[in-house]
């Protein structure tokens, strides 16, 4: 794997059986203040897309899924062929969350898609990879 390759991320949109996302906010001093995000970050060795997806839902967000939809992949700089895969997850098993020290303040709720969308189009999200995630997940419940 390439180092690039070693920066992929991968980012979430787990959507419960009544169509609520999974969102995360924390403080983020350094940027200034409390942002959302999805259940997301970067590859350990040796995983897919995919495997770094269902890893991050599983620790973030305490979440397990049946279903996953690949809503595609983007560069996430020009200077960079790292990428950030982003995913649908659905049918959903919660559990506990299993935070890293420094994810300690990660709170976990669930909102409404439309909500989710708005908070985005209000700046509230701190990476752009979530609201794009959001967009492309689309509107269904169930689809």
């Amino acid at each position: 794997m390439t180092a690039d390759a070693m920066r992929d991320a991968s980012v979430v949109v787990a959507r419960d059986a009544q169509g609520l996302v999974a969102i995360l906010s924390a403080n983020f001093p350094d940027h200034g203040g409390e942002y959302l995000f999805l259940p997301g970050g970067r590859f350990e060795a040796g995983e897919t897309p995919l495997d770094c997806a269902q890893r991050e839902l599983r620790e973030e967000a305490g979440v397990t899924a049946e279903r996953w939809r690949h809503l595609g992949s983007y560069a996430i700089t020009l200077g960079s062929q790292a990428r950030v895969h982003l995913f649908e997850a659905r049918d959903l098993t919660l559990g506990p969350q299993d935070l890293t020290e420094t994810e300690q303040d990660f709170k976990l709720m669930w909102w409404p898609m439309s909500d989710a969308r708005q908070a985005a189009h209000d700046g509230r999200f701190l990476l752009p990879a979530g609201p794009l995630a959001l967009l492309l997940a689309g509107d269904e419940a169930g689809s």
